[in-house]
């Protein structure tokens, strides 16, 4: 199974979960309301390998971060 990031709209924390992708968004743990929402998750990949300069990253947002950040500031845009 999958590990989504959630957000709760109630307190505002952040945390993660490994839930089916079909399963309902989990109660916040810190506060316990059930005003919680997936968020967009960047990653980045690669081998990152000299031989093969090999590195796929997010796609950029048109407002200069990745599409999960909008100032290009958070550690995946690099």
């Amino acid at each position: 199974m999958p590990i989504y990031e959630y957000v709760c709209r109630a307190c505002g924390a952040q945390f993660e979960d490994i839930v089916s992708a079909d399963a309902p968004a989990p109660a916040c743990p810190k506060c316990k309301a059930q005003k919680t929402e997936k968020l967009l998750s960047c990653c980045r990949v690669g081998r990152g390998s000299s031989e093969t300069g090999f590195t796929a990253t997010a796609p950029r947002a048109s407002s200069g971060g990745c599409a999960g950040c909008s100032g290009g500031n958070c550690s995946t845009c690099g």
